[in-house]
């Protein structure tokens, strides 16, 4: 089949749904020689077995949205007894998971090895309770069965390193999981000690990704006593940093937002923010700045943050500058005189 053939013949017969199923296409006229052409030729991308999606609605999404549209082409024919869990619970819960993978994660009364459905799929197998069970409208028609919001940060407690456990706590706290029924779970004595290490980190304070794991290297770096949403005064209104250390005037922010979620700041708060840090660093504050790549070198971030609360608040303030004809001894002056010496 030609390629403008094909490519007439897809949009004229593909559904009013961004995932679309085997049954589906072949109700509109789209057969399986017609399927299998159009995935060879790269116009459709065959997500798992019945369940396709057009590439150019693929490659519009964001990478978190990649996933969700996983679970959406699972959730297209799969068992009703299924329920989503672990790192697929806390997307659909609108929480963003950092280095969980691309599986589909679901928890059944079978068996694993019985309730697998494809390479794609995660099998947990367990029983659940009524009230660990929820049921959400997602993005797609049919709502879906997930565990709560609790049960969610305990089973990624219990089945991931700490570091991405806590990103989800995190978030799953700032969307309203009851920190009651999580210590039910430590109180039923049935949690290991991986998991009660995640519930004893999480702070619902950190608003993403990113400020929760900055947040974890600087405990693991033995760096203390950063405030965390820390408020500061200027002229130009309050400034609220990310870490903050009053003592010695250093506020760590951490950039890098928009990896994570569909944010991005206007010109206008860009600007006015960028005003109100002028202001904090006059008064002798100092503000380090890092991304996710510093993320990856903590050594990195030891020095940046070590170095500058070593610093006194005086010391990153700009001497005065010298009269017109001096060798500068008056900016020095001013230096030292601001020590008392």
């Amino acid at each position: 089949m030609q390629s403008r053939k094909l490519d007439a013949l897809i949009s004229t017969h593909w559904p009013d749904t961004v995932i679309a199923t085997t049954t589906d296409l072949a109700r509109k006229g789209l057969g399986d020689r017609a399927l299998t052409q159009a995935v060879r030729s790269g116009k459709l991308i065959r997500l798992r077995r019945g369940a396709y999606i057009r590439t150019h609605d693929w490659r519009q999404r964001k990478p978190w949205e990649h996933e969700l549209l996983r679970i959406q082409a699972h959730h297209s024919n799969a068992s009703r007894r299924s329920v989503y869990s672990h790192a697929s619970a806390a997307l659909l819960h609108g929480c963003s998971p950092w280095n969980s993978g691309s599986s589909v994660h679901v928890t059944t009364p079978f068996s694993p090895a019985q309730a697998s459905s494809g390479d794609d799929v995660i099998a947990h197998g367990g029983l659940l309770e009524p009230w660990e069970i929820v049921e959400l409208q997602a993005t797609w028609p049919r709502p879906v069965r997930v565990t709560s919001l609790e049960r969610t940060v305990i089973d990624c407690a219990r089945t991931m390193d700490l570091e991405p456990a806590v990103v989800i706590a995190d978030q799953a706290l700032r969307r309203g999981a009851d920190q009651g029924l999580l210590q039910d779970y430590v109180d039923s004595g049935r949690i290991t000690r991986g998991v009660r290490r995640v519930l004893e980190a999480m702070d619902a304070r950190s608003e993403s990704v990113g400020e929760t794991r900055t947040r974890l290297l600087l405990r693991k770096l033995g760096i203390q006593d950063a405030i965390l949403q820390l408020s500061v005064d200027t002229p130009l209104g309050q400034y609220r940093g990310d870490f903050g250390w009053k003592d010695p005037r250093v506020i760590l922010e951490f950039d890098g937002r928009a990896k994570y979620f569909d944010y991005a700041p206007t010109d206008e708060v860009i600007f006015n923010e960028r005003r109100r840090e002028k202001e904090l660093v006059e008064a002798g504050w100092e503000i380090i700045r890092i991304e996710w790549d510093h993320l990856s070198r903590p050594w990195d971030v030891e020095r940046k943050v070590k170095s500058a609360l070593e610093r006194r608040p005086y010391e990153r303030r700009k001497p005065a500058v010298p009269l017109l004809g001096s060798n500068g001894t008056a900016g020095w002056q001013r230096v030292r005189r601001a020590d008392g010496g």
